[in-house]
């Protein structure tokens, strides 16, 4: 099944694994949070760790430079501990040297690559709105060290 950047086999996304959730692939249990953060500021200020989390784990979204650009950028600004402003700033002046960010091909013809990751949108999602703001910064945490493997 393709939704909307993602593909799910036996249940499972063929790039992060993440489990298929009442019904939902990966993609549509990412819209969740998306939501939830608009009900609450301090959720809103995670933003760009809830989306570089995701992204990170779908690197057939981006070119190879796009995803080596944001790669670089999580980890200069989790390393770093940036805020959100410093953040966008830093964004705007390295994706100047980058012609093509997002992958122009096809959704349904992307080359997709499993890697297991020891959190996924997956667990945002099974852990609810209450939970949001400490299961995104876990996940980050884990992004964070999942990093170093590669």
């Amino acid at each position: 099944m393709v939704n909307n950047n993602t593909v799910m086999k036996n249940g499972k996304c063929i790039e992060c694994g993440a489990s298929q959730i009442d019904g939902l692939s990966c993609y549509e249990m990412f819209q969740f949070p998306l939501v939830w953060e608009h009900n609450d500021p301090k959720l809103y200020a995670l933003h760009f760790w809830l989306v570089s989390c995701y992204m990170i784990q779908h690197p057939s979204n981006f070119t190879k430079d796009g995803y080596h650009q944001l790669v670089n950028l999580f980890i200069e600004a989790y390393d770093g501990e940036w805020d959100t402003d410093y953040i966008l700033i830093k964004n705007r002046e390295m994706v100047g040297n980058i012609t093509n960010i997002t992958n122009p091909t096809a959704n349904e013809k992307r080359e997709r690559t499993y890697r297991k990751w020891s959190i996924t949108i997956e667990d945002i999602y099974k852990g609810g709105e209450v939970n949001a703001i400490d299961s995104i910064n876990n996940w980050k945490e884990k992004i964070r060290i999942n990093l170093n493997v590669c």
